[in-house]
């Protein structure tokens, strides 16, 4: 990210202009963002003037068959844009190459999806609409929607899944097994609802049950995981910033929506023994290497 996450000497080669189409269930887009991709993973994301990397996400129409050119890849949707649904086959003998995103159709949601289709990462997520999900991400995203506490649809979303990113809480409270995960992150405002007083306390006290049971139980599973205790999200370009990963800094200060997206994809590449959390927010310390900063940072929890 621009003077924060790369420096300008390590971009390469390609930069691609994307231009997303609006859609009425988003907020209205206006302009252009630039993805910047070296060799195969995601190096930079750039925002111009004000608008946001992931402020004008992919869809179907404009973004679907940019990627497919990308990689080489058929048209797989059919034309009319109706979606086959094939047969489940459940396998425990499958690879989990894939990672899951639990509100995928939330702003968050998508800027995560967004980075790891960049990845070239084997992406699943869980929506409200499949269908929208699939007209916004085509073929690149195995979308799943219906209620996680059913055990046929858990079993679904898990398939293959070797990580899970919960951009928003409430989905670690609500399901029984997450057998076989070997990673889950937890982006978590509860610092933030936890420093809420008056008016705001109490139109996030909801939110704020449901990500104190999530941590819980989080902690409770056994998994290795990595809790992100970010400030107060911002719908501010990322990348334009530096950070702090101070102790209490997340109940006071703020972190760009993009930047947490941001973190979230990379932390999926430092994975600890059992458990690592730590707080984040946008500051003065500029950042050259993530999977240094994350190293460090975990190495100083252990302690």
């Amino acid at each position: 990210m621009a003077g924060t996450l790369s420096s300008s000497s390590t971009l390469l080669s390609q930069t691609y202009q994307i231009f997303a189409s609006q859609k009425p269930w988003r907020k209205t887009l206006n302009s252009s963002f630039l993805v910047n991709i070296e060799k195969p993973s995601l190096t930079r994301c750039s925002a111009k003037k004000k608008i946001g990397f992931f402020d004008q996400i992919l869809d179907y129409i404009e973004g679907g068959p940019k990627l497919r050119r990308w990689y080489g890849a058929p048209e797989l949707l059919p034309k009319d844009g109706s979606v086959v649904e094939e047969e489940e086959e459940f396998s425990d003998d499958e690879a989990r190459d894939a990672v899951l995103v639990t509100h995928g159709d939330s702003e968050i949601g998508q800027m995560v999806i967004l980075s790891l289709i960049v990845k070239r990462t084997r992406v699943k997520a869980l929506v409200k609409d499949k269908r929208t999900a699939n007209e916004a991400f085509g073929t690149y995203v195995e979308s799943i929607s219906g209620d996680t506490s059913n055990k046929t649809i858990l079993k679904k979303a898990l398939r293959g899944v070797r990580a899970i990113i919960c951009p928003n809480e409430g989905f670690l409270s609500s399901v029984e097994s997450l057998k076989g995960v070997e990673h889950i992150i937890l982006l978590s405002q509860l610092s933030i609802y936890r420093a809420s007083s008056g008016i705001q306390a109490l139109m996030t006290s909801n939110s704020m049950k449901l990500a104190e049971k999530d941590e819980s139980v989080l902690m409770a599973s056994g998994i290795p995981y990595t809790i992100i205790r970010a400030g107060m999200l911002k719908n501010t370009p990322g990348g334009t910033q530096g950070f702090n990963f101070s102790e209490g800094c997340a109940a006071s200060g703020s972190l760009s929506m993009e930047d947490a997206a941001f973190i979230c994809v990379i932390a999926l590449e430092v994975v600890p023994q059992s458990r690592f959390t730590f707080e984040v927010v946008n500051g003065g310390e500029k950042v050259s290497d993530w999977k240094e900063v994350l190293t460090r940072l975990m190495e100083k929890t252990e302690q």
